[in-house]
């Protein structure tokens, strides 16, 4: 495929939305074909299976449902948009993907990682994220953020624990994997974290071009 794929990572209040339309405005300017989408979610069905997993509920969800759930929610979105896009030669701007669930799912709910590595392989094959670009902050502004906007969903009411760990999840992902990842310092100004976006745009240029 001749696309590149970059993926927006991060907890709730994070700014990924808004930076994603931002960057992929940049590379407009650069005449570049952009697609945004985002996870879960991306085509109607997918997006019926998102409503299922964020609206709030009498009835609890186990753990293995929610990620069969976001897997089968994953795989129509592949199929359907991600690598349609990728093989024409786009550039894929997707808000979350699998990393989220190795944060929420293996970190935020305990979820054994080789479960979800499983998963990830049978839905995915040999696909992964060109590069991820993860919108760190402290949990207390993402969640304060979160409140600000509205009502919570139901991965937004869950408590600090769950969000301190999907935090360290993603830190500890960038970590052993650096050459894909990059951090950004959600916690700063809007204009600051587009400023770093800005300094990034060179290197997904020259991705870009392969």
């Amino acid at each position: 495929m001749s696309g590149l794929f970059i993926t927006l990572e991060g907890p709730e209040g994070a700014g990924k939305s808004t930076n994603r339309e931002y960057l992929a405005a940049r590379l407009r300017e650069q005449g570049i074909d952009v697609l945004l989408t985002r996870e879960p979610g991306g085509t109607p069905l997918a997006e019926r299976v998102r409503e299922l997993l964020l609206a709030p509920s009498d009835e609890t969800m186990a753990s293995d449902t929610e990620l069969l759930l976001v897997f089968a929610a994953r795989a129509q979105h592949l199929a359907q948009v991600i690598v349609p896009a990728l093989q024409r030669g786009a550039v894929v701007l997707c808000d979350r993907f699998t990393d989220a669930t190795y944060a929420y799912q293996g970190g935020g709910r305990g979820l054994d990682v080789q479960r979800i590595a499983q998963l990830e392989n049978f839905v995915q094959g040999s696909l992964r994220p060109d590069l991820t670009l993860v919108f760190d902050l402290p949990v207390e502004v993402g969640l304060a953020r979160a409140v600000a906007r509205g009502r919570l969903d139901r991965f937004e009411q869950e408590g600090r624990e769950f969000f301190e760990a999907v935090r360290s999840t993603y830190l500890q992902r960038a970590k052993t994997e650096p050459a894909r990842y990059r951090i950004l310092d959600a916690a700063q100004s809007l204009d600051a974290v587009q400023r770093d976006l800005d300094e990034l745009l060179p290197q997904l240029l020259e991705l870009q071009r392969g």
